[in-house]
């Protein structure tokens, strides 16, 4: 099995292997993937280890690691980037970070991917910091994002990379799409039993999940629709107070932690 690490700022994976096919979801900087197959030698299909989602990059943006490196990578102690955009520094070179890369062997000032290190001069958390009473601080951080179908950072996300990256930043481990997402956790059977962090998932005429979003106190919700924003919650769904109207049908609410 071969693997590669994102070793930039953000990957783009696309459905089919062209440039001109549609991204379905986006690597972070220091997250992993397989190699799955090759097509024409430009073109590597993969999937993340991190949700064991599967699209294509191109070859030129692969950094491969050995199956050995690979198993390093896994056991070393790791942190999760939590600025919108931050810089690290390696060898006098600045690549900017966004929220929710992953941080190896972050020791506070500085982290190593592989056998490289990077001076880091924004905020992070570890596993034995995270705060689940914070997820809407953290979700706020997102707020006015714009929408974009398959992404998973600041300057664009759909509606489940937001839930997924901010849980990342938590360390509650997510799937990729909503309705994979709607599978995970416990039904929650009443709008007014749902707790701050709790997810609500939404259908459409067709009753097939697909939005998602993340309940907030006093009966709100932050979701990716336009762009990521705070609208009401209630049995029927999500109430645009702006367009006064509802914009999504309330399926099912699940709590994973």
């Amino acid at each position: 099995m071969s693997y590669g690490v994102v070793n930039i700022s953000v990957l783009p994976v696309r459905k089919e292997p062209s440039h001109r096919s549609e991204m379905v979801t986006q690597l972070l900087f220091g997250e992993t993937y397989r190699v799955l197959d090759t097509y024409d030698g430009k073109w590597l299909k993969i999937a993340c280890c991190y949700d064991n989602y599967e699209g294509w990059i191109s070859e030129v943006t692969h950094a491969a690691i050995t199956a050995r490196e690979y198993e390093q990578w896994e056991q070393a102690p790791k942190a999760v980037s939590l600025d919108v955009v931050c810089m690290a520094t390696h060898e006098n070179h600045n690549l900017p970070l966004l929220f929710g890369s992953t941080l190896p062997h972050f020791d506070g000032m500085s982290f190593k991917l592989m056998k490289e290190k990077y001076v880091f001069n924004g905020t992070a958390v570890t596993a034995s910091q995270a705060n689940f009473s914070a997820i809407e601080k953290i979700a706020s951080r997102f707020l006015n994002a714009p929408y974009l179908w398959g992404g998973r950072s600041p300057f664009g996300i759909d509606c489940s990379g937001f839930t997924q990256v901010v849980f990342k930043a938590l360390f509650i481990p997510l799937l990729r799409d909503a309705w994979q997402q709607a599978g995970q956790g416990n039904i929650i059977n009443f709008v007014d039993e749902a707790l701050p962090g709790d997810l609500a998932f939404f259908a459409g005429d067709d009753d097939k999940i697909t939005h998602v979003g993340i309940v907030m106190k006093d009966k709100r919700i932050i979701h990716a629709s336009g762009k990521v924003r705070i609208d009401l919650l209630d049995h029927f769904g999500i109430y645009n107070r702006e367009k006064k109207k509802y914009s999504h049908r309330l399926k099912i609410i699940k709590r994973v932690i």
